[in-house]
């Protein structure tokens, strides 16, 4: 059975839904701010808005209710923030993704030196857009073929844009025997493409309603 990320739950009524849904993870981003506080934020901010939600009272929230995507922007402070989830929920509740190679290394080093079994990928497909020609080439090469990154890294999942997961990536996680997580899938046709069996471990998506739907036993046809 695919498994089933509701992607960017930042607010405490992002999580509640997604839980009543049936979402098998809620994924939320993890922001630092100026006066030191974590709190639930996509894109960095010096002063979190009115009404952010704190990342110590978002564990809380979901706390034995279900299991957390955490998508790291921290930098630096990886071990901080994996250690308080890991604490609140237990490393079986966990999973990790991060665009840093060195990141994903930090947290898988720590992880095995307290001994904990913690889910830790290095995602694939950052946007590339607002980066000089000849640096977008190599990061995209680097991404269809990551044997190198994920070796120093040392990630146990495949975080890939689907995109890439088509180009690739399936079959670089299939030969290496490691988990595969697509992200972000929300268009009918794409989901219903990665929900079908063996296709991918886990699943991101902005429509977690949709995905779920299509994982019904009688709408997965061969």
């Amino acid at each position: 059975m695919t498994l089933i990320s509701a992607h960017r739950c930042l607010t405490a009524a992002d999580i509640g839904s997604a839980i009543a849904l049936g979402a098998d993870y809620v994924e939320f981003d993890v922001q630092r701010c100026a006066d030191g506080s974590l709190v639930l934020l996509h894109d960095p901010a010096e002063v979190a808005p009115p009404g952010t939600l704190g990342y110590a009272e978002a564990l809380d929230l979901i706390a034995g209710r279900v299991r957390l995507h955490l998508d790291l922007k921290v930098e630096d402070d990886e071990v901080e923030v994996v250690a308080q989830a890991v604490e609140r929920l237990g490393a079986d509740q966990l999973l990790v993704t991060t665009l840093s190679d060195r990141g994903v290394r930090t947290v898988r080093d720590w992880a095995d030196t307290e001994g904990h079994d913690l889910l830790v990928g290095l995602s694939l497909g950052r946007g590339v857009h607002d980066i000089p020609v000849l640096h977008a080439i190599r990061v995209r090469l680097s991404e269809l073929f990551p044997h190198a990154r994920y070796r120093f890294a040392r990630a146990n999942i495949v975080v890939s844009h689907h995109w890439l997961a088509r180009l690739g990536l399936r079959r670089f996680a299939r030969r290496h025997r490691l988990p595969l997580l697509v992200w972000t899938v929300d268009t009918p046709k794409a989901l219903a493409y990665w929900m079908r069996p063996g296709r991918a471990w886990l699943v991101t998506t902005n429509v977690p309603e949709t995905a779920l739907g299509l994982r019904r036993p009688d709408r997965l046809s061969p």
